[in-house]
């Protein structure tokens, strides 16, 4: 059973994201925070798995409350919640901890889909905030260079810029996602790359991603 705290300050939003997760059987909702000092209090009492954190919200917003959720309990998966409108705040909180981000009005099967990924250790963005910080990074970095990176890792490093999932990788390439994650963590040593999107980045610079998918 995957433990969810739903964080966010309309209570209308989080009775919808109660509902939703109430229709998986894999999924419980431990808690529901209106703000980030609640929702760090309630981290600690509740050990959710996975956190569904806005990212604006008055006083302590989500990415103080996920900076300090991760401080005590860095084994948590912080998924941001945004919008459209939210460019600003995006990198500040993967800066925080955040290992992905959905869109509040992203499909129902898919913001499940993105709980369970989390859980599972990938990470799950939405394509539009994918695409958005893609071309943000893009507009500010020059174009890479991919010391010692083996044939194997860039066809791994196409992917991940393709936006598609450990799994999903894993069956493209016909391996296990063990393998996918230990050529992930190659890739992110050898590259100096902080993070999934930073990988996106340098695949799209390098002309990695592929255009048709079979």
């Amino acid at each position: 059973m995957i433990r969810v705290l739903l964080v966010d300050d309309q209570r209308l939003v989080r009775a919808g994201l109660r509902m939703l997760c109430s229709s998986a059987a894999d999924i419980s909702v431990v808690g529901e925070a209106g703000n980030g000092q609640e929702a760090v209090r309630l981290a600690e009492r509740v050990h959710p798995d996975v956190i569904l954190m806005d990212i604006r919200m008055p006083g302590v917003d989500g990415i103080v409350a996920t900076e300090r959720i991760l401080a005590a309990r860095p084994a948590v998966r912080v998924v941001a919640l945004t919008t459209f409108d939210d460019d600003d705040h995006l990198y500040p909180a993967l800066a925080a901890g955040a290992c992905g981000f959905l869109v509040k009005d992203a499909e129902p099967d898919d913001l499940i889909a993105g709980i369970r990924r989390a859980s599972a250790g990938d990470s799950p963005f939405s394509p539009t905030v994918m695409r958005k910080l893609v071309s943000r990074a893009l507009a500010k970095t020059s174009s890479p260079a991919l010391p010692g990176v083996t044939a194997r890792e860039r066809e791994v490093l196409g992917l991940v810029g393709a936006g598609l999932t450990n799994g999903e990788i894993a069956a493209q390439l016909h391996v296990g996602v063990t393998t996918v994650k230990t050529h992930i963590a190659s890739l992110l040593d050898k590259t100096g790359c902080p993070n999934r999107i930073r990988l996106a980045v340098l695949a799209t610079q390098a002309g990695l991603v592929p255009q048709n998918l079979a």
